[in-house]
C-alpha cells in the first residue's frame, strides 16, 4: 500500500499526488480465456493462439476491457482509506488503449490523483488516473480516470 487517506480533506489536498506503482503481474492465456467466457467475446485475436500467431499482433492479445477491468485490482493496491463509512465506484472518464497487451506480458498499475470535489460535510468525489504499464513497451496498455465517491465518518 503506497498511500492512505483518512478524511475528505486529505483527499482534497492530494490532487496532483503520485500514488506509486503496483507489483508486476503476468497476463496469462487462462486469464484471457476466462474473461472471454465471462463476456462472451471469443474473437480469435484473444482466444486462438494458432490463428493469432499469424494475425496483426503475432500472438493473442488481452481484451481492452480486461485490461481496463484491472484498474479495479490495482486501485486498492495504490491507495487505502481509513475511517471510511462508505465508498462507491461512480464511473470512469477518458478511457484509452494506446497499446495492445500481448499474452504473457507483464503489467502493473500506477496512479495519480487528478481531481477531487467536496460532497457535503465528510464526502469527496475523487478522480484517480490509473495507467496500466506494459513491461518493455513505451506505451501503456490502458489509461483510465476512475471516479469514486467516498464518505468518511
Amino acid at each position: 500500500m503506497n498511500t492512505c487517506f483518512n478524511s475528505a480533506a486529505s483527499v482534497l489536498a492530494s490532487v496532483g499526488r503520485q500514488l506509486g506503482e503496483t507489483e508486476w503481474m503476468q497476463i496469462s492465456q487462462q486469464r484471457i480465456d476466462q474473461f472471454a467466457d465471462a463476456t462472451g467475446d471469443h474473437q480469435w485475436i484473444h482466444v486462438d493462439p494458432e490463428k493469432a500467431s499469424s494475425g496483426p499482433f503475432g500472438a493473442c492479445v488481452a481484451h481492452g476491457y480486461l485490461t481496463l477491468s484491472l484498474a479495479n485490482l490495482f486501485l486498492p493496491q495504490l491507495v487505502a482509506y481509513e475511517g471510511l463509512k462508505m465508498g462507491v465506484n461512480y464511473g470512469c472518464d477518458k478511457v484509452r488503449f494506446p497499446s495492445p497487451v500481448l499474452v504473457n506480458s507483464w503489467i502493473r498499475g500506477s496512479g495519480e490523483v487528478v481531481g477531487a470535489t467536496p460532497m457535503g460535510d465528510n464526502g469527496v468525489q475523487v478522480t484517480v488516473r490509473i495507467t496500466v504499464q506494459v513491461r518493455d513497451q513505451d506505451k501503456p496498455g490502458c489509461v483510465v480516470e476512475t471516479i469514486s465517491r467516498l464518505f468518511f465518518q
